[in-house]
């Protein structure tokens, strides 16, 4: 019989995940317990499928990550760390766009599906059962990335994105702002509605303070600067803004500060989101919500492969970091 990293967890009275740190070196398990862990790997005679184990299946060295937007900092960090954790084992990532499109998110799904990879790491473009569904009857592993579910069948890692906007908004409210703003680029986004949430959340525990949602048909700097051009014209302008990704929220301030004579902070206050490079070394430097994002691709391979070697339990299907806001000028 075939033993398998559940089989050395049990025997050694730990974790499947803590098999896997002592297997992949990291230094985040007691002494004691990799002891543990190695003694019962000789004892068992467990061998380690590296990341050929899905060769079985007459499938690639590649597993397929499919993000929103490759063009966002966020995912070009998420693709790393993923690349990181694969090439640990010896696999490729072969990368998709969607363009938060289901069309173009579906047509890269059916050619990966063709081409028989390992595996496939999805950002959803909208919550969609039958992808779940499609690539389980095709015998294809999924990870859903940046996406928590409620079926813990099915492996996902992601980042409270509500705490994120309550984090946000909460921060601006603290500062004494009271007409908030979100831009918020499509509605039909998880991670926009999620943050969304968050946000009316914290407005509603503050007395007289309003929320007002600005909808964007991209998260981009560009439809960030075309909602901070409107913005800029009213008269009855919100005194902070909480932008749905560090990209619109870039996007605003150039159309605020560059281009107009809205003073960031003192006029409006303005929060992003994801704590991307540029948000540091913008003109005004950007406050904004950080998420772990090479860690969250890196964190999708590594439940992958587990799910692979047959070691991954459902109470360990699904990884969640929390946001950590970081405070710069741009909320003064």
């Amino acid at each position: 019989m075939t033993v398998k990293i559940k089989d050395v967890a049990a025997h050694a009275g730990v974790s499947v995940g803590t098999v896997s740190n002592v297997l992949n070196g990291r230094d985040t398990v007691s002494p004691d317990a990799a002891e543990r862990v190695r003694a019962a790997i000789d004892t068992l005679g467990y061998v380690r499928n590296d990341a050929a184990r899905q060769l079985r299946a007459g499938r690639s060295r590649a597993i397929a990550l499919i993000v929103l937007d490759v063009g966002n900092p966020f995912f070009a960090a998420v693709s790393r760390g993923a690349e990181a954790r694969a090439a640990h084992d010896g696999l490729v990532v072969l990368l998709g766009s969607s363009g938060a499109d289901r069309d173009h998110e579906r047509l890269y799904l059916d050619q990966f599906v063709e081409q028989r990879v390992a595996g496939i790491l999805l950002t959803r473009a909208q919550a969609d059962g039958d992808v779940v569904a499609r690539l389980a009857a095709a015998g294809i592993p999924l990870v859903l990335v940046d996406e928590q579910v409620g079926d813990h069948d099915v492996s996902t890692v992601s980042v409270d994105d509500v705490e994120g906007g309550y984090l946000a908004v909460a921060h601006l409210l603290a500062r004494g702002r009271r007409r908030i703003a979100v831009v918020a680029g499509p509605l039909s986004t998880r991670q926009v509605a999620d943050r969304l949430a968050g946000a009316r959340r914290a407005v509603a525990e503050v007395a007289g303070a309003t929320l007002e949602i600005i909808e964007t048909d991209a998260m981009t700097v560009l439809a960030g600067r075309a909602a901070g051009e409107r913005l800029r014209e009213r008269e009855d302008r919100p005194d902070a803004i909480f932008a749905a990704n560090d990209l619109l929220a870039v996007g605003i301030l150039q159309a605020l500060t560059m281009l107009g004579d809205v003073h960031v902070p003192d006029d409006i206050a303005l929060v992003g989101y994801d704590d991307i490079d540029f948000a540091a070394a913008a003109v005004v430097p950007l406050t904004s919500v950080r998420q772990p994002a090479e860690a969250l691709g890196f964190a999708a391979v590594d439940l992958l492969l587990r799910q692979l070697d047959g070691g991954l339990d459902p109470a360990e299907r699904q990884v969640r970091f929390r946001p950590e806001l970081v405070v710069r000028a741009s909320s003064g």
